[in-house]
């Protein structure tokens, strides 16, 4: 019975802690762009400083993963990592001038985008050591997505964007507050396997996939950098930007949930191509609608988009590599979908938006997700539909 006691305790603090850590993340890719606006900054500086984060998580997300491994402790890391961007962000708020705040802003995502990966890590991990799917956990992070998303846009409306900051101070607060009650988990996972690098990137199929993926996220990228953005220009307020937010992350929970657990009745192919083809629907909307409570609608599709295309797409790309060489391979997958693509997004992007006005910008997103849509369409037909998907390469030395 103590046993069962601990177990829940623990996984309940780890819930909360998950729950926290993506209001967070509401906060730097839709509240940031705000305060930066508010200061006076161009939207291809506000581009900018967004395409810094996906740069420097290439760096931060191995060398923290590095000292998880060589210390054997994720909890103490993420102590570290939360510390850290109390830290930054408090000297953010006192920041004004646009290379002071690209100075400290690039130290903030050092510590700021390594703490998904480890919080994932460390989930899977008691996951498996209390006998309960990942997913069961994972979930409260969409929850906490969907609760800051509201929270804070209501409270910015009151306070005003300038103090946007010290929300996020007190939001990370509250997470290095929960992560002190969560039982620590060694790494367990593959550390990463630079030697599989070249056998992964010999074989076509898997490249392939990640140009799909990489035109795929450029319009994902671009939207997430630049919705809060739009609807400040069609004159929403910020607790409208909260109920978008809110809209997308609740609409992307039932998919989740769903094919977890019954994915597995469908081929990878023709859900990616569907994943795609909605995505360029959603851009086009999202150009053509003058209203900002038509966004709030579009954004309801952010399931039947996002939602349906991670989940394939990781259950795709476990497919495709054997286990040896799975750390190797999520890591380019993510350096793909995250890294290159936002500092895409983010500069060319900026530009795009800034020059050409909202409605050539998600046309531009639109055209990304075509080709990808195109991609995943052809090599769908050349596969012939009643082919499953390839068996996983075999490692040559």
């Amino acid at each position: 019975m103590n046993r069962k006691m601990t177990a829940r305790t623990d996984i309940a603090w780890l819930r909360a802690f998950t729950f926290t850590i993506y209001g967070t993340s509401v906060l730097v890719s839709s509240y940031f762009p705000l305060f930066y606006a508010q200061l006076g900054f161009s939207t291809s500086q506000i581009g900018l400083l967004y395409a810094l984060g996906p740069m420097i998580s290439v760096v931060s997300n191995l060398l923290w993963s590095l000292a998880s491994d060589r210390y054997q402790t994720i909890k103490k890391v993420l102590l570290i990592l939360l510390i850290g961007q109390i830290a930054l962000t408090f000297l953010l708020s006192a920041s004004t001038s646009f290379s002071i705040i690209m100075a400290v802003i690039t130290l903030f995502y050092f510590f700021f985008y390594p703490v998904f990966p480890l919080s994932d890590t460390i989930s899977i991990t008691t996951a498996k050591q209390h006998g309960i799917h990942f997913i069961s956990i994972r979930l409260f992070g969409s929850f906490g997505y969907a609760f800051f998303a509201l929270l804070i846009g209501y409270v910015l409306a009151r306070i005003g964007s300038s103090n946007t900051m010290w929300v996020s101070i007190a939001i990370a607060g509250l997470a290095l507050g929960f992560i002190l009650f969560v039982k620590d988990q060694p790494t367990t996972v593959a550390k990463m396997d630079l030697s599989g690098i070249w056998g992964i990137l010999r074989q076509k199929e898997l490249l392939w996939f990640f140009g799909c993926v990489f035109c795929l996220a450029i319009g994902m990228r671009m939207n997430e950098a630049f919705i809060s953005i739009s609807l400040k220009e069609l004159g929403a307020g910020e607790n409208l930007i909260g109920w978008a937010m809110l809209a997308s992350s609740l609409s992307e929970i039932p998919i989740f949930i769903y094919l977890s657990f019954h994915g597995e009745k469908y081929k990878e192919l023709p859900l990616l191509l569907i994943a795609s083809l909605m995505f360029a629907v959603r851009f086009l909307l999202m150009g053509l609608t003058g209203s900002p409570y038509g966004i709030l609608a579009i954004q309801a599709m952010h399931g039947v988009t996002f939602g349906i295309f991670y989940v394939t797409a990781i259950r795709m790309l476990t497919r495709l590599i054997p286990d040896e060489f799975r750390a190797t391979g999520m890591a380019l997958y993510t350096i793909v979908w995250s890294s290159l693509a936002g500092l895409l997004s983010g500069t060319f992007g900026g530009v795009v938006f800034e020059q050409l006005g909202r409605q050539p910008f998600y046309l531009t997103a639109m055209g990304a997700a075509l080709v990808a849509c195109i991609g995943f369409a052809s090599r769908y037909f050349q596969k012939g539909p009643g082919e499953g998907t390839p068996s996983k390469f075999e490692h040559k030395a």
